[in-house]
C-alpha cells in the first residue's frame, strides 16, 4: 500500500461542518485553489454524533461521514480550547459547552467561574491553546489529518465581536488584542486552523 499523500484537485469540495464561521474560513483558506467549497448544510447532510476522543478522530469520523453520504471529497475540522488550569478542558467537548443553544457567552462564562474558583488570576495561570485538525476524506475512504496550534492567554471581560465561539476570550501570543477584535483576514493568516491549513496545502495541493 503506497503511504504517498493524496493529491486534492479542483473542483467541489465538501466542507463537513453546520458551523457557519468555520465554514467562511475554511472556504477563504481554499479559494485560491479552484476549490468550490459546499457546506454539509447546504446539502442537508446529517451532522454525526462525534463520539471519538481526540479531535483527529471526531474530524475522521464527520469527513467520512459526508464524503461517503455525498460520494465527494469532504474536509472536516475538529477543534478546541485546552485550558491548561482545567487539564485540557473543555477540549474536544468546547462546542458541547456552549449547549444545543451554541450559546458561547455561556461557556466562557463557565470557563471563567473555574478560572475563578481555582485562583487563575495571572497571566501565567490562564494560559491556553486553540487546537485544530483538518481531516480530507476521499469517498473509498482515504483520509489525510494535519494538526495547527496556537497558544495565548485567556482574558476577561471579554473583547470583540468579530469572531466565534471563544474568540471573544482568546489573545494570542505576542498580541495585544483578541481574537475577537482581529480582522478576519489578519485572524485567518495566523489561526490554528491556518497553521493546519499550510501543513495541507504543502502534502495535498499544489500552485498552478
Amino acid at each position: 500500500m503506497s503511504l504517498k499523500p493524496r493529491q486534492l484537485e479542483a473542483g467541489k469540495l465538501i466542507v463537513a461542518s453546520h458551523n457557519p464561521g468555520k465554514v467562511v474560513e475554511i472556504a477563504a483558506l481554499v479559494a485560491p485553489y479552484n476549490i468550490e467549497p459546499i457546506s454539509a448544510a447546504e446539502l442537508n447532510l446529517p451532522e454525526p454524533e462525534e463520539t471519538g476522543m481526540t479531535f483527529k478522530a471526531n474530524a475522521e469520523l464527520k469527513a467520512k461521514a459526508a464524503a461517503s453520504e455525498a460520494g465527494i471529497v469532504a474536509l472536516a475540522d475538529d477543534s478546541g480550547l485546552m485550558v491548561d488550569a482545567l487539564n485540557g478542558e473543555p477540549g474536544i467537548y468546547s462546542a458541547r459547552w456552549a449547549g444545543p443553544g451554541k450559546d458561547f457567552v455561556h461557556a466562557m462564562q463557565k470557563i471563567e467561574d473555574l478560572l475563578q474558583e481555582k485562583g487563575a488570576t495571572s497571566k501565567e495561570a490562564r494560559r491556553a491553546h486553540f487546537i485544530c485538525v483538518l481531516c480530507l476524506a476521499w469517498p473509498d475512504g482515504h483520509v489525510e489529518t494535519f494538526e495547527g496550534r496556537i497558544s495565548g492567554t485567556l482574558v476577561w471581560p471579554l473583547r470583540g465581536n468579530k469572531g466565534f465561539g471563544y474568540d471573544p476570550m482568546f489573545q494570542p501570543d505576542s498580541h495585544d488584542i483578541t481574537f475577537g477584535e482581529m480582522d478576519p483576514e489578519r485572524k485567518h493568516a495566523m489561526s490554528h486552523r491556518a497553521r493546519a491549513f499550510e501543513q495541507m496545502k504543502a502534502v495535498c495541493l499544489t500552485d498552478d
